[in-house]
């Protein structure tokens, strides 16, 4: 027991520190009018603002687990389906983003047409869309299955609470993976295009798309690790039949390794790779602490 509470802790400090980054990315967007006018840096903000929003939920969901604490089937209901819809949000802002870099470096002529401020709610629109058709799905067969009296009833929430029977897990998987080919096949198809330009680019080109290509297969790497988190379930469930205590250390494995990790490499990716958006966040930093120096100072 002792040792889940280390991994509990641990769990607690890799989420304070993820949603501290997380946060002041977000503030040094809002700070720069230039950020909030351009199409990739607005689709990062999107996947700053999801990834917060599931760290905190997941993270409040994991210490109610623990300590066994009841709530409110309905509050549950709420919690359980923006963090279903914002679980989609991130892996599908990727792909907008590497369809973007596409656009950018293989398309240029036609960059400020396609990927114009105008779009980018449509774009974000359609992302939200499509990420909530699995939740819809779940959600309603359970409103149709159950009264209005079990709303009001006090359970330890869980995702299971939701999916009443087998179909709907296998239905809402075949839906996940089906996204996630789509999104594979986007990204290897960037990937190759990319590179076609790569090898013909020379000088600031070539070094332009070298970086595009090394996104890209970034943003590959976070879906994988997203893909493999839709498996998890299943793997839990196999090892949950054989030993409690390997399926609590399995558990909180695949909640670091697929759910943790995804949401600290997008920060990684577009928050301190890119020169722009990193020169303002030291400024913005560096300022901050000057002034608290001064304060301090004064005082």
């Amino acid at each position: 027991m002792q040792q889940l509470n280390d991994q509990v802790i641990i769990v607690q400090v890799l989420v304070g520190v993820f949603l501290c980054i997380n946060t002041m990315l977000i503030i040094t967007f809002f700070m720069k009018d230039t950020f909030y006018r351009t199409m990739r840096y607005i689709l990062f903000a999107v996947t700053l603002l999801s990834d917060c929003l599931i760290l905190i939920l997941t993270d409040l969901l994991l210490i109610l687990s623990y300590f066994r604490l009841s709530i409110q089937v309905s509050l549950c209901l709420i919690m359980f389906a923006v963090s279903s819809v914002c679980n989609f949000v991130t892996p599908f802002t990727l792909t907008a983003m590497t369809l973007e870099r596409y656009v950018a470096i293989c398309m240029p002529l036609r960059h400020g047409e396609l990927c114009s401020t105008r779009s980018a709610p449509h774009c974000i629109l359609i992302i939200h869309g499509l990420s909530s058709v699995p939740c819809i799905l779940i959600l309603s067969v359970f409103f149709a299955s159950v009264s209005l009296s079990f709303f009001t009833q006090y359970r330890v929430c869980s995702v299971e609470m939701f999916i009443l029977r087998s179909w709907q897990g296998h239905l809402r998987s075949a839906i996940s993976q089906f996204y996630f080919l789509i999104m594979c096949i986007i990204i290897v198809f960037s990937y190759i295009q990319i590179m076609k330009v790569a090898k013909a680019a020379s000088g600031e080109n070539k070094k332009s798309t070298h970086k595009g290509l090394r996104t890209v297969a970034l943003h590959a790497f976070q879906l994988l690790l997203c893909l493999i988190q839709l498996w998890c379930p299943f793997i839990e469930a196999a090892v949950l039949q054989i030993d409690f205590m390997l399926y609590v250390n399995v558990r909180y494995f695949n909640y670091i390794m697929f759910s943790l990790t995804p949401r600290c490499l997008s920060p990684l990716i577009y928050g301190l790779r890119d020169d722009k958006f990193f020169l303002a966040l030291r400024y913005h930093v560096l300022c901050h602490l000057h002034r608290k120096k001064s304060v301090g100072v004064s005082n």
